[in-house]
């Protein structure tokens, strides 16, 4: 156990580190307005424009039609 005393001085550092970024991020509003974006992200997804753009950007959706008709 060398450097023992080099590791502590590392990890309570970097506790410090990130506990200054969480409270950083609390005191900025990050956290309310990644939960907005998110919950606007999953509305789109789940929109019937969403589905029809995923279909028509999918590549292999001919191939998809043609493997379901020989089967």
């Amino acid at each position: 156990m060398k450097f023992l005393d080099w590791y502590l001085k590392i990890g309570i550092v970097s506790a410090l580190v990130g506990a200054s970024m969480e409270v950083f991020m609390i005191k900025t509003g990050f956290y309310d307005k990644v939960t907005v974006l998110e919950s606007e992200k999953r509305a789109w997804e789940n929109s019937p424009e969403a589905q029809a753009v995923r279909q028509a950007l999918n590549p292999w959706r001919h191939t998809d039609s043609e493997e379901t008709k020989k089967s």
